[in-house]
């Protein structure tokens, strides 16, 4: 049994991708990972339990899942619902196995600290796509009155109270919003945090410990202030539609001179990349909860530069790169959120893209057509990239390591499949 299930794994961590179908369908976006990686530590925060619904089944939910477990709290999840009642008694340490293999492991550090006064995080792991430290973090802790070290691969925060503090972010970043915010629901009196992010996904995280009890105001701007001190009780609440999915998907098939409807979506979380595309010379539709789209020609070249929301999204511009590969003149982006982001460049060259980054920065000059070439899967969104990819070239494209796509995209390949594309495990 133990061999026939690795024999399953190994299976599923390569796809074959015949390209050259047109996609054409409906799809449903599922729930947003990096919002639900966010709410489920914030569940232990609840004196009473906790329902979310349009979890999506992927593994960085799953790994999160198994830790809450291993921390003590009881958690039910099935169909993309997630029951938690974590009112039992609830260890500060996180398992090392499992912070290792998801970098939003590191947000238990304001849940954890808030609940208990006391939580030991490994240092998180998650995708390479260049440094990603935690030092504002650890600072922002810092101010709410916690002791916080490093020591032995791990984050030790305690404090005997959190008292509310003004805190200043040098760069808008989501985890440390989003583990300021969990662990000044506990502290004494108000805490303003200045700079902070503005993602969909922080704030879905503030409409959550609002639904809770919490006072959370001004999340979706880069000033949130929250007022400590409230007793957090049980709710029920829907995650909101991933946005990087839909781009995702939206992308697959303009690439392939295609059409999509895509279904449960906020239409303005996306609106940086609408725009983008319509430059390009796609034909957009926007609905209240849905959009639909068609490319059917070849692109136009186009300049785009990644920047905290509502730029365009970091963990959108592989794919656009891809889409970008057969488009008409030459496309530059750059890379302004993360040093490294572009893993994906040699495995599309090895498609027949025409592709050269100097720093950070791409300059595409498209082509009219990709081939299929044995590619490999360095990260999350640049799996994604090269599934676009393959879409669009003609022949056989095999892709390894398909567990980093996996992480974030819950039933890929079914979904492509049922737009059309001739996908499969392989």
């Amino acid at each position: 049994m133990i061999q026939e299930m690795a024999t399953l794994v190994r299976a599923r961590d390569r796809v074959r991708v015949r390209g050259g179908m047109r996609l054409s369908g409906r799809l449903r976006v599922s729930g947003a990972k990096n919002a639900a990686v966010a709410l489920l530590p914030a569940t232990l925060l609840a004196s009473a339990p906790v329902e979310l619904a349009q979890v999506p089944e992927i593994t960085d939910v799953e790994v999160m899942v198994s830790i809450l477990r291993k921390l003590g709290a009881q958690v039910d999840f099935e169909d993309g619902v997630a029951r938690v009642w974590p009112d039992g008694p609830i260890s500060h340490e996180v398992p090392y196995e499992d912070a290792k293999r998801v970098r939003a492991s590191s947000l238990l550090l304001g849940a954890l600290l808030a609940r208990q006064g006391r939580a030991v995080v490994p240092l998180p792991g998650g995708c390479d796509i260049g440094p990603r430290p935690l030092d504002l973090h650890l600072k922002g802790l810092g101010e709410l009155g916690a002791r916080v070290r490093v020591e032995h691969g791990y984050v030790v925060a305690e404090a005997d109270r959190l008292v509310g503090s003004e805190i200043y972010l040098d760069f808008p970043s989501v985890g440390a919003t989003e583990n300021l915010m969990m662990a000044a629901t506990a502290a004494e009196g108000t805490t303003v945090i200045y700079n902070a992010a503005k993602e969909p996904e922080v704030v879905d995280l503030a409409n959550f410990l609002t639904a809770m009890g919490a006072r959370v105001v001004g999340a979706g701007t880069d000033l949130v202030r929250i007022q400590g001190g409230s007793r957090l009780t049980g709710t029920s609440y829907t995650i909101i539609p991933d946005r990087i999915e839909a781009g995702t998907y939206l992308l697959a098939a303009l690439a392939t001179r295609g059409e999509i409807v895509l279904e449960n979506v906020i239409p303005k979380h996306l609106e940086s990349l609408l725009a983008k595309l319509e430059e390009a010379g796609a034909r957009i539709e926007v609905g209240l909860d849905h959009l639909a789209a068609s490319c059917p020609r070849r692109p136009s070249a186009i300049s785009v530069k990644t920047l905290p929301y509502p730029g365009f999204p970091t963990d959108l511009q592989p794919q656009l790169t891809a889409f970008l590969l057969t488009a008409e003149g030459t496309s530059i982006v750059t890379e302004r959120v993360f040093e490294d982001r572009f893993r994906h460049v040699d495995e599309l060259k090895r498609m027949g893209a025409q592709i050269r980054t100097d720093s950070r920065t791409a300059i595409i000059s498209g082509v009219e057509r990709l081939t299929g070439a044995p590619v490999t899967a360095t990260d999350l969104r640049t799996g994604a990239a090269l599934v676009i990819a393959a879409l669009s070239a003609t022949g056989e494209t095999v892709i390894d390591q398909f567990h980093h796509v996996r992480r974030g995209y819950d039933r890929m390949v079914e979904k492509l499949a049922e737009l059309g594309a001739d996908i499969e495990y392989w």
